[in-house]
């Protein structure tokens, strides 16, 4: 968590900022003012970043983007870099890309999302965006991991399978000493309405990073603006099925935390976790069999 604050940052928050590492990927998520200085307060190097995710155009979401692409190039990144973001602001990309002079040798690559649907796929899985329903285009994403199995050690053994052996099984003795093995879903969602698109990212995931900008009793400021309420994210991730929810994005107007813990848990019998600036957050542990 690289920062949790909404428009205005704060002694404690600051703009946004959420680095997910992937196995061999770091997913680089809506970096407002300051995330490179937070990059380095969390050990983040610049070369860990191999895609960069907009939502949408709003300063503290994007006005970071100078500062890490030009990181980038200063460390120089020996890697292509892929950025998405809303079609409609690849003006706003394009100014934020070259915001100033720099010896610009780092491969970012413009990636427009024009649709919903799936952005990339690859052996981390497949990227999905949906549309929000913010003040100006806005997407959220999702990350699908591909399904596997998991060996029974019980099974293995019945017919004296071991060492090098296990990993040369083929169908259908393969499926014979193992269970199916759901892939892990990942769903950030920031700025936008309870719509559709919401529940579509949402749906089935292991980790949830949602926006809770306002508490219930200013639901009304954040249906004017856009935005949703911890009570919100929490019907959203009990709706939905999801394992752990993180809340983020808090407006400063608030200065308790446990407030939005509070609000959530009446909603979400899950693990909940209030996001603060630096924190790591773990993904839950694969499950090992064939729940959904």
């Amino acid at each position: 968590m690289l920062g949790t604050s909404s428009q205005v940052p704060t002694r404690a928050r600051n703009h946004n900022g959420y680095l997910l590492r992937w196995d061999a990927e770091g997913f680089l998520f809506d970096p407002g003012d300051g995330t490179q200085r937070q990059m380095v307060r969390a050990g983040v190097a610049a070369t860990d970043v191999t895609r960069l995710f907009i939502t949408h155009f709003h300063g503290d979401h994007c006005l970071g983007v100078p500062g890490v692409v030009q990181r980038m190039s200063l460390d120089r990144v020996p890697h292509t870099v892929h950025a998405h973001f809303p079609a409609e602001g690849a003006e706003y990309f394009e100014r934020l890309r070259h915001a100033s002079s720099f010896h610009d040798v780092a491969d970012v690559r413009a990636e427009p999302v024009v649709a919903p649907g799936v952005i990339a796929e690859g052996p981390f899985g497949r990227l999905e965006a949906r549309r929000l329903d913010h003040t100006l285009p806005a997407y959220g994403y999702r990350l699908v991991e591909p399904d596997g199995r998991t060996m029974v050690p019980e099974l293995l053994a019945a017919r004296g399978i071991r060492g090098r052996a296990i990993r040369e099984l083929r169908p259908p003795l393969l499926d014979e000493v193992s269970v199916p093995r759901r892939g892990q879903r990942f769903a950030f969602v920031m700025d936008t309405r309870l719509c559709d698109g919401v529940f579509e990212l949402a749906d089935g995931a292991d980790l949830l990073v949602i926006e809770s900008t306002y508490l219930h009793v200013d639901e009304a400021l954040a249906v004017e603006y856009g935005h949703l309420t911890a009570r919100q994210a929490a019907e959203v991730a009990a709706e939905c099925g999801v394992r752990k929810l993180v809340l983020t994005h808090f407006s400063q107007r608030y200065t308790d935390p446990r407030l939005f813990h509070d609000e959530a848990a009446e909603v979400f019998s899950g693990e909940i976790v209030v996001a603060s600036d630096l924190d790591r957050v773990g993904v839950p542990k694969r499950r090992s069999d064939a729940r959904a």
